[in-house]
């Protein structure tokens, strides 16, 4: 069995990096648990409830120490860089005879005798630079620069994503590997508790939800643009968007936002729900017509991820990697076109319960597929990785 080690990812401001940590360590339990052993390193600042998830979860080893701590983090990348090894972190690593490392917006250096798999869920700078000040954006691409230089394997969710680190970074041809997440279907809540969810935030029989933090190339105003189209016909339609009202690298933006609902007479089309307990999110997710997603760019998208679990209509932006994500389960529209969303908005037909119901079941025998998938690609990648270092070490004593 292959020790793999792994920090934290993510924090309050991006939940999906931890949601996916979460998912990819339930996943290995599961399913890998012969193959593979997650050993989690955190910090002692990491509060009780964000390691409770991975407490409950068989054959994970959970390792506590302070060089692991998040204000530590800049000192240790300096240290990585500058001696080619986060020598406190290898300590830890050989403490428990860890025999791959996951990178997650880590780097652990350019000498690290372990071998490492670098996780980039995408390569949003690159496409979207005006949203990323000097600094941010150059901090972000040294850090791929530098593990492409140290001949790190790298580990994608998508193809389109592939395509993206292979042209934007060629020395990584051949050391791509694409691992698509999947999630365990939700619990069904049934019906009558998910509208009863949805009853308490006043939401009408008929909905579509968004539940995307409110980012600027999350593209909530084409949403808000196909409303006042359709309210200028005399038709109202309603959108309930929930998530993080603070974009941390526009702050204005959130502001400009409610704005324009509130000017455009849409207080009552467009219902801002604020950050949401994930269980009514999901029960949202139940209750309404279709799961809307109108992001300019995207990786492999949680929210659609669980909305295909759960067997929820999608009405999802035209880029390449949803339509990878959800196929022919998803409606699409081009990302600046309000016109196309306002037309799918207003002829849209809801599925009758009967229908929702067995898509649910469906999709919860996809979704158990798909996650043993991951589980299992997971762990070829890690063979593989620890099968080729050795290789190479056995090839180095030859010479």
């Amino acid at each position: 069995m292959i020790r793999v080690a792994f920090t934290l990812i993510g924090g309050t401001i991006w939940t999906g990096g931890y949601n996916y940590l979460v998912n990819l360590m339930r996943a290995l339990s599961e399913h890998a648990s012969g193959r593979v052993q997650p050993v989690l390193y955190v910090g002692d600042d990491v509060a009780e409830e964000r390691l409770a998830p991975f407490k409950a979860l068989s054959g994970t080893k959970l390792v506590c120490n302070s060089h692991f701590d998040e204000v530590l983090t800049p000192q240790r990348l300096r240290e990585a860089v500058l001696t080619g090894s986060d020598r406190s972190a290898v300590r830890a690593f050989q403490a428990h005879d860890v025999h791959v490392v996951f990178e997650a917006a880590r780097f652990y250096g350019w000498r690290l005798r372990i071998p490492a798999i670098a996780w980039v869920p995408d390569f949003q700078h690159r496409y979207l630079r005006e949203m990323f000040g000097f600094k941010r954006y150059w901090r972000r691409e040294f850090g791929v620069r530098v593990q492409v230089l140290s001949g790190r394997h790298f580990m994608l969710s998508s193809e389109d994503a592939r395509d993206d680190c292979e042209r934007f970074y060629p020395a990584t041809r051949g050391r791509t590997h694409v691992v698509p997440f999947a999630i365990h279907s939700p619990s069904d809540v049934g019906f009558a508790r998910a509208r009863a969810i949805a009853d308490q935030y006043g939401l009408p029989d008929t909905f579509f939800f968004l539940p995307n933090q409110f980012w600027a190339h999350k593209n909530h105003k084409c949403v808000i643009d196909a409303l006042r189209l359709l309210s200028a016909k005399g038709s109202r339609v309603v959108v309930a968007a929930s998530g993080l009202e603070v974009d941390p690298r526009q702050r204005d933006h959130f502001p400009r936002l409610k704005a324009l609902v509130h000017n455009s007479g849409l207080a009552r089309s467009f219902l801002l729900l604020g950050l949401i307990p994930h269980d009514h999110v999901l029960a949202l997710m139940r209750s309404c017509s279709a799961l809307i997603n109108p992001s300019t760019f995207e990786g492999w998208s949680t929210t659609v991820e669980e909305a295909k679990a759960m067997g929820t209509p999608m009405i999802l932006s035209s880029l390449r990697v949803h339509k990878e994500q959800a196929g022919e389960h998803a409606v699409y529209f081009h990302k600046d076109s309000a016109h196309q969303l306002a037309t799918i908005l207003g002829n849209f037909q809801p599925l009758p319960a009967s229908q929702r119901q067995r898509l649910a079941e469906q999709s919860r025998i996809a979704a158990a597929a798909d996650v043993r998938r991951f589980a299992e690609r997971f762990s070829d990648l890690v063979e593989f990785v620890a099968l080729s270092h050795e290789s190479s070490k056995n090839a180095l004593r030859l010479t």
